[in-house]
């Protein structure tokens, strides 16, 4: 594969462990990258890890030129103004900072959270606060933490391109911090991507709002509801409000050649992801 092209994959499940689990559903599904979990998405537990499967899982993705990355839990909400919620938050992303490190995984996805009853200024300064320090934590060599904007529902501190100024000011725009590009959120959010000139509208005010080299991953996912929805509910690539055209152009565009794309895309089986990975290929040529 060409250096320049984009890696397409998936967000994979690891029943079995890591590599035994998730190797195995990418090799079915044909991804070129994984995302997984390593930990509970929905709770605070903090899962050890199989040492076995975290080395063999770093050694397949060295080996192979094999993107991983990591999710970190849903629960998480930097800009909570429960301390008992924000004081979690901080210990889940530092475990899933770490262990992101131990499989070699190139980033650490975090949702941008939301204020829920205190001021955006508040929020705020906790995001400064408590996620500023554990940037200093993580090894020259270690995960990128990737902000990944939200549908723009509720209070939520960040959800169009251009509200990542100020999250990234928040954390002094350090060097180990990315961004996860969501379509579908962006979309919900307000970014038409499936208008002419979307596509490149979005990607140019992006890279003036962060910088260029900053946009590190992308989940593809197309959006079950119409844009401006504020409706974080993904569909099926090209069965939904978005269309396959802006994936081609995402593909494509110079500003995102050579990311990984990941699809969180419905499916209880492999089969439907199978077709969404194979659509992206086919629109990568």
């Amino acid at each position: 594969m060409e250096t320049a092209e984009s890696p397409i994959g998936a967000h994979v499940p690891v029943a079995g462990g890591l590599a035994t689990g998730g190797l195995k559903y990418a090799a079915e599904i044909g991804a070129e990258a994984v995302q997984v979990f390593v930990s509970n998405p929905r709770g605070w537990a903090q899962a050890a890890g199989k040492p076995a499967e975290d080395e063999r899982l770093k050694a397949y993705s060295v080996e192979h030129d094999f993107p991983v990355y990591v999710h970190a839990p849903y629960l998480i909400n930097p800009g909570s103004p429960s301390q008992d919620t924000l004081a979690k938050s901080v210990e889940s992303v530092r475990h899933s900072l770490r262990r992101a490190y131990d499989i070699g995984a190139r980033g650490v996805v975090v949702h941008t959270g939301s204020a829920v009853t205190q001021t955006y200024d508040e929020a705020m300064r906790q995001v400064h606060e408590h996620l500023l320090p554990l940037l200093a934590e993580i090894p020259d060599d270690g995960p990128d933490l990737l902000l990944e904007p939200m549908a723009g529902q509720g209070a939520m501190l960040c959800a169009t391109v251009d509200q990542l100024g100020p999250y990234f000011d928040a954390l002094e725009r350090h060097p180990k911090v990315g961004v996860c590009f969501d379509t579908c959120h962006a979309f919900a959010a307000g970014h038409d991507l499936a208008a002419d000139g979307g596509v490149d509208d979005t990607l140019k005010m992006l890279v003036e709002t962060v910088g260029e080299g900053r946009l590190k991953l992308i989940h593809a996912n197309d959006s079950k509801d119409v844009c401006g929805s504020a409706k974080d509910r993904h569909e099926n690539i090209g069965a939904g409000h978005i269309g396959e055209d802006p994936f081609a152009l995402l593909l494509r565009h110079p500003v995102v050649r050579g990311i990984p794309f990941i699809i969180e895309t419905p499916g209880r089986s492999a089969d439907p992801h199978r077709a969404d990975i194979d659509t992206l290929k086919r629109l990568r040529k």
